[in-house]
């Protein structure tokens, strides 16, 4: 499909305004609605063109900045150790309350929009694998795929790195999707097992894939990128959402 990719909503939160970018198919009628979430960088060009492949396929996606009351609204972190450093610190300066109240009024819009089927999925890359799963946990997600999340398996997410991520998992009632490469450093075999035997443990209706990969191997942009894998694992996504959400 082809796309349109040139709206920005403001849409309020607890917190502020929270810049989203939206893209959806140009033609005219209803799609169901995803919400993706960023790595640490904010909305890249590599999260930019996801958002614009899975519009391509037929979803209204919204895309929030996830630091939009921390960062001036527009801002692009960098690829580089400056800019990890910087996404890195304000993950951790970030209240978790704010992460969860930003998620349920990016649904909410989602939702109220008219070209909206009213059906809602998430998707989360890094960091923002980790915000899909809690995104998960709000009622009428239907589907969830999360690309190697961070801090789950430490409880690590938000201001005091205390979250409560896996005691909550019971919430999610939608599909979930975990997809993780194994050579990643930030979510070790250990942090991973924990995590699945606490999805099997509470009986959310989950996927597990694990590859070989590094952190970031989905991202076009960079020596960890592995296209071959990324095909693989765009399928994977397009399937749990194409069969719960259309």
């Amino acid at each position: 499909m082809i796309i349109k990719d040139d709206l920005v909503e403001e849409i309020p939160t607890p917190t502020g305004l929270m810049r989203t970018c939206l893209f959806r198919p140009a033609a005219e009628g209803r799609y169901p609605g995803i919400v993706l979430f960023s790595e640490i960088f904010q909305i890249t060009g590599p999260i930019r063109r996801t958002a614009a492949f899975l519009a391509g396929h037929g979803y209204l996606v919204a895309v929030p900045e996830v630091y939009h009351e921390l960062e001036p609204s527009g801002a692009v972190l960098p690829y580089d150790q400056a800019g990890a450093d910087k996404g890195n610190d304000d993950k951790y300066a970030k209240e978790l309350s704010s992460y969860d109240s930003d998620a349920r009024a990016v649904l909410d819009y989602l939702k109220s929009r008219p070209d909206c089927t009213g059906k809602l999925g998430a998707v989360g890359i890094c960091l923002g694998g980790h915000l899909a799963f809690r995104a998960a946990m709000n009622p009428g997600v239907l589907a969830t795929v999360c690309f190697y999340a961070t801090d789950i398996h430490s409880g690590s997410l938000g201001k005091g790195k205390k979250d409560n991520s896996l005691e909550r998992a019971v919430e999610i009632k939608g599909e979930l999707l975990h997809i993780w490469g194994r050579q990643d450093p930030h979510v070790p075999l250990e942090g991973r097992n924990r995590i699945k035997s606490r999805l099997e443990e509470t009986g959310v209706n989950f996927q597990w894939v694990e590859v070989n990969g590094a952190h970031a191997f989905m991202r076009d942009e960079g020596y960890r990128y592995d296209p071959a894998l990324a095909h693989l694992c765009q399928g994977l996504m397009l399937e749990v959402f194409h069969r719960n959400l259309t």
